[in-house]
């Protein structure tokens, strides 16, 4: 399998249990390696044949914006699922980050996999 890979999404959302952290958005940090067959666009060359990293970024970031879950795990779930919508993707590995949430570290979170 190829390896599409989109490194450091920023996103500001809600996330937390912390009457602070459903307060106010805070950074989300999210990376992701989808795995797919990228052979028929490396054949055809046409944008219609590849995953648009471009409109999966945005999809990705507007939706963990916009989900206020608890907790990184959830979240992290559910982009995952949200990237195996697309029946092309048959691997993904989610990692959500909050950067600054436990003093003296850079940050905090979880890298899951999730298969078809």
């Amino acid at each position: 399998m190829d390896k599409i890979i989109i490194r450091d999404l920023l996103a500001h959302g809600i996330l937390g249990v912390n009457s602070e952290e459903r307060d106010q958005t805070q950074d989300i940090l999210i990376n992701l390696v989808l795995f797919a067959d990228t052979k028929l666009a490396a054949k055809t060359d046409d944008i219609a044949d590849c995953i648009n990293y471009s409109t999966l970024a945005k999809k990705v970031k507007a939706f963990a914006e916009n989900r206020q879950r608890f907790t990184v795990e959830a979240l992290a779930n559910d982009i995952a699922e949200l990237c195996l919508a697309d029946e092309r993707v048959q691997r993904v590995q989610v990692r959500v980050e909050k950067p600054e949430a436990i003093s003296f570290t850079s940050t905090v979170g979880i890298e899951i996999q999730r298969s078809r």
